[in-house]
């Protein structure tokens, strides 16, 4: 199945919707809607944020960069509607972030995910990124597991 991914803003109806369904699953998986060291993102320090839609139009996944420096952006707020989960949208989505962040001048993508999250944390392994050291506000929370991936 093919998906368009484009750019739209953080505030728009259909990324709202799909942002408050991911927060209601993890927080579901989580038991608490404590789980997410650091600052929530926000139209004011998102980068970018891309929505995958179906061929009838329908938004079914997302994601978005926000940038930690000069050369490097963490990847945020992944999502897929459970319905459209193994159909390529996530691949879709996270490849287009890839390459906004290449054409940015990114090097380098990090994210973070959680512990009781094993289909993200596989997708991400299968998807070409490394287990490494929980970074920035992840240091030390014991729910957090962090991957990054070096752009070519």
């Amino acid at each position: 199945m093919s998906f368009a991914v484009s750019p739209e803003p953080w505030d728009a109806e259909d990324g709202v919707r799909l942002r408050a369904m991911q927060r209601a699953e993890l927080d579901a998986r989580y038991g608490s809607d404590d789980h997410e060291p650091g600052s929530a993102p926000s139209a004011g320090d998102i980068t970018l944020f891309l929505v995958a839609r179906n061929h009838e139009g329908a938004a079914v996944a997302c994601g978005a960069l926000r940038r930690l420096d000069a050369a490097s952006a963490e990847i945020k707020r992944m999502f897929v509607l459970p319905g459209h989960r193994g159909s390529g949208a996530a691949t879709a989505v996270l490849r287009s972030l890839e390459a906004e962040a290449a054409r940015l001048g990114l090097t380098e993508l990090k994210l973070e995910t959680g512990t009781a999250q094993p289909d993200a944390i596989r997708f991400y392994e299968r998807e070409g990124y490394r287990l490494i050291d929980n970074f920035g506000p992840y240091a030390g929370a014991p729910l957090s597991v962090c991957y990054a991936r070096t752009l070519a």
